[in-house]
């Protein structure tokens, strides 16, 4: 498995980085209630900017990467007393049927197979649990224009569809932030962020 971020890893956590995940977990917890008995999934967790800010929420997280470089910074920043597993892989290499909660931010569109991708959540997931992602809207490409990378954002209408044909339904799907990038020099670029929430019926 190629670890496209190995380079990358070390010096991850920039303040533009955290300030951006923190602006989602902020928006999903206006979302859901995290119960204290949960056991959370999170999809592309890179070096846990996410899911530490929400594991003294729930019972255990989940914390899912295909590079092995940004989990290994993920472990330096745990505690003894961390309820975590690690999976280095795919999301498909877990296979335990007892998820309440997944969430994903800014990790979907490097995923490739969206729809086996959701029918695989729906396997792991207990009834009614809940899928919260954010992720990018439909943009041109200039994002990631120096990377290959499976999607140019996301159709929120046809992503819901996609989720209610996997079992879940959809509560919301609506942009919640901007971020502005200077993709091409001297051009600031604005690419909406969009987040979904669906229960597993």
């Amino acid at each position: 498995m190629n670890d496209n971020f190995a380079h990358r890893a070390a010096e991850w956590d920039t303040p533009q980085k955290t300030k951006m995940t923190e602006i989602f977990v902020t928006e999903m917890l206006r979302k859901i209630n995290p119960i204290s008995s949960w056991k959370a999934l999170e999809i592309g967790a890179g070096t846990g900017l996410v899911g530490l800010q929400i594991a003294n929420m729930v019972d255990t997280v989940v914390f899912e990467d295909t590079s092995a470089a940004m989990l290994d910074v993920l472990k330096q920043k745990l505690t003894e007393n961390s309820r975590v597993k690690i999976v280095h892989g795919e999301v498909y290499d877990y296979k335990e049927k007892d998820i309440d909660l997944i969430f994903s931010c800014m990790a979907l569109h490097h995923v490739p197979d969206i729809d086996r991708t959701l029918q695989h959540l729906a396997t792991i997931t207990n009834k009614g649990a809940i899928v919260v992602i954010g992720d990018l809207r439909t943009e041109n490409g200039s994002f990631h224009r120096f990377e290959p990378i499976p999607h140019r954002g996301f159709d929120t209408d046809i992503l819901s569809e996609q989720f209610k044909s996997a079992g879940f339904e959809v509560i919301t799907a609506e942009t919640y932030n901007i971020l502005s990038r200077e993709r091409t020099e001297g051009v600031i670029t604005d690419y909406e962020q969009f987040i979904l929430v669906a229960i597993k019926i």
